[in-house]
């Protein structure tokens, strides 16, 4: 009787809480309990049928709930008017990507207005030429270019297509004048690469079939036009945490071997033609080295005991770590990128979260601040070694993407491209500020909103989180978010730790063991939005993918109470099993590994599969997953959507909304774009009563 009246409390106290949501009753999911003991805790798992994804029973079920939600859309979250046309005029458009240069020719991908994928184009005396249309490989839309790969002087590509998002990659050698294709296709690939004589390639396999059995990478020498059953193995690891690749650099005679995980590596090289065995030049199971080949020397960025990172060089004579020199040491500012010029080394400083560019002659002395050509965000750099031209692409969330060319010698800045929406954010503002962790330590935050926006906790809010693997929060152009903020909505983009927004320190804070503080981060900026009056719990969202899809699930699990809806696309949510499918043993550096007692336990305390609890409502949120996802299996998604779904006390919508040909937010049509993200945002609006 207690338990009764206690769960009948709690029912009608989230009841209450989620009064003005329209019901949504999900098909039945039956439950097969497997009752596991792992290091000494029992788990049962009532869900782990829906890992087979290719059972038919499985493939039923997960076609009736994406039917339910779509259905469940239509009824609760009614177009908004208007919102489908910007996102089509946005997504479905003439458009012309940023052009990948070498060899002083421009290679770019564009998309006419109707078509569902982007084709690969040259520019020849002015005549732009196309040279690949997937859509002539594939009618039915589905298979996108992943990769272009120029030889050393352009006269060839090697093209990559994948099809359905699975991101393994068929290559095919084109003439980079007339399209023409030279060869047979080589097949089932994860990366290729030109060997100087270009008579053979460096290649890495990949197919479903290795990523379901988590085979360990594996690096071959493959002739060019040659049998695949010839190719010679170079390299291989033995646990696919690992990875090797083999390449020769262009400026300078030596073939390079590297291995490692996400985290640290090794770098082997000997001459070029050589057969013997190659010297190990770096090697560390704690720190990484990139480094960059030039004809006189070798430059290294690493964190070698450089948090911040550093540029390090050696001579191809004691090309030893030992004989390592500095040349631009760590700093308070984190060194987040070094190019490399006949004259200079550009130097991309990531301060408080921006990008400022130094320069420095090549033995190190600074030289001066070298201002960017106008107001953004270096999000990336390329260099065109023949050309001594650099690439840099400049974002902001107000302002369309730009690419504009630095001379290697002179340093002077020249527009290359820039991209033309047609979409309005001159109503719109941004800025940068800083939420106190629980901690203290300072998360860096972006806030974009309208400019008449007031701070009278009444608005929509969207917090978009990831937090792992070292990536940062930047700056971007808003794109498809703007139709949420020019209808009042808050977006805020949070720097929580497990990125590198201030260097490898920020990352380690919230990796492994420690991966609680991306969770705590996430939650204080929620507390934060609400303490300073931009919003309040039932009008507060948090959305992120992969990575960030984890972050989103642990956080509606542990602090239901602070958020109104979520949005969580390609998720980890089973972490005590993830690392048993696909790629994902790749993440173990990052995660831990659940195989390990000690592991396992801080793992355990988070994973959001685990940690449903029974009679606590969990906020309406919709899961997004990719039926053809090659990095997170999407039986993360179902299982999750299940258990949610299924434990008493969940009274709020939990939808499962699948892309039946896509993968991890990869490879979709432009067309289908639209419908994906106009549910998306209907979801969203819907349930933060934007425009009530």
């Amino acid at each position: 009787m207690r338990l009764a009246f206690a769960l009948a409390v709690t029912l009608a106290t989230t009841s209450v809480a989620a009064a003005d949501t329209p019901v949504f009753f999900p098909p039945e999911t039956p439950a097969r309990p497997v009752v596991d003991v792992v290091h000494g805790t029992t788990l049962t798992d009532r869900y782990r049928w829906l890992e087979n994804g290719k059972d038919p029973s499985v493939v039923a079920w997960t076609r009736a709930q994406h039917d339910a939600t779509v259905q469940f859309l239509d009824r609760a979250a009614p177009p908004v008017p208007g919102m489908k046309d910007e996102l089509a005029r946005y997504f479905d458009r003439d458009k012309t990507d940023p052009p990948l240069v070498k060899h002083g020719r421009q290679f770019f991908q564009r998309t006419r207005r109707g078509e569902p994928q982007p084709k690969l184009y040259t520019r020849i005396d002015g005549r732009d030429v196309l040279l690949f249309d997937p859509v002539a490989l594939d009618p039915s839309g589905k298979t996108k270019i992943g990769d272009v790969v120029p030889n050393r002087d352009a006269s060839k590509l090697a093209v990559g297509v994948y099809a359905q998002g699975t991101e393994r990659k068929d290559y095919r050698i084109v003439d980079s004048t007339t399209g023409a294709q030279i060869g047979p296709a080589i097949t089932g690939l994860d990366s290729f690469g030109w060997a100087r004589d270009e008579r053979y390639a460096f290649i890495t396999p990949r197919t479903a079939e290795s990523d379901a059995k988590q085979e360990p990478m594996r690096c071959l020498l493959h002739r060019l036009g040659g049998e695949r059953g010839d190719d010679v193995l170079l390299m291989k690891v033995d646990d696919a945490k690992n990875y090797c690749a083999v390449y020769e650099p262009e400026d300078a005679d030596v073939t390079v071997f590297e291995n490692g995980n996400f985290w640290s590596n090794t770098i082997r090289i000997r001459p070029l033609g050589s057969t013997a065995a190659p010297q190990t030049i770096y090697s560390s199971s704690e720190f990484r080295a990139e480094a960059i080949f030039r004809r006189d020397r070798i430059y290294f960025r690493t964190n070698d005991h450089a948090p911040n990172w550093k540029l390090m060089a050696a001579s191809y004579e004691k090309p030893g770590f030992a004989d390592w020199t500095t040349v631009i040491p760590e700093q308070e500012n984190v060194l987040a990128d070094a190019t490399v010029t006949r004259e200079w080394i550009v130097a991309a400083l990531r301060e408080d979260v921006l990008s400022r560019l130094a320069v420095y002659d090549h033995s190190g002395k600074p030289s001066r601040a070298l201002p960017l050509p106008e107001f953004g965000n270096v999000s990336s750099i390329a260099y065109d070694l023949d050309a001594d031209r650099a690439y840099a692409t400049l974002a902001s969330f107000t302002a369309p993407y730009k690419l504009y060319g630095l001379d290697g010698k002179t340093l002077d800045w020249s527009l290359v491209w820039q991209d033309d929406p047609p979409l309005d954010l001159s109503q719109v503002v941004a800025s940068r500020m800083y939420v106190p962790a629980r901690d203290a330590a300072r998360i860096p935050v972006f806030v974009v909103h309208r400019k008449d926006m007031r701070k009278d906790g009444a608005n929509p809010t969207l917090l978009h989180v990831y937090g792992g693997f070292d990536n940062a929060a930047e700056p971007f152009y808003l794109g498809s978010y703007a139709s949420f903020v020019n209808r009042g909505g808050v977006y805020v983009e949070a720097g929580v730790r497990g990125g590198s927004e201030y260097g490898e320190k920020w990352h380690e804070q919230a990796m492994l063991a420690n991966k609680q503080n991306t969770f705590d981060d996430t939650i204080a900026v929620a507390e934060w939005l609400v303490r300073e009056g931009y919003t309040k719990p039932a009008k507060l969202a948090v959305e992120g993918g992969s990575n960030g899809g984890l972050t989103v699930g642990a956080v509606i699990t542990q602090r239901p109470d602070l958020f109104r809806a979520a949005i969580c696309q390609v998720p980890l949510l089973d972490m005590v099993r993830y690392h048993k499918f696909l790629i994902a043993r790749y993440w173990i550096p990052e995660y831990g590994d659940p195989d390990r007692d000690a592991d396992f336990r801080w793992i355990l305390r988070y994973s959001p599969y685990q940690n449903v609890r029974a009679g606590v409502n969990v906020p309406q949120t919709l899961v997004v997953a990719g039926e053809y996802d090659s990095r997170v299996d999407p039986l993360h998604a179902k299982k999750f959507v299940a258990e949610v779904q299924n434990h008493p006390g969940q009274v709020s919508p939990f939808l499962l909304y699948m892309d039946f040909d896509s993968g991890h937010g990869r490879g979709k049509t432009q067309q289908q774009r639209v419908v994906d993200r106009d549910y998306e945002l209907r979801f969203l609006m819907r349930a933060l009563g934007v425009g009530d």
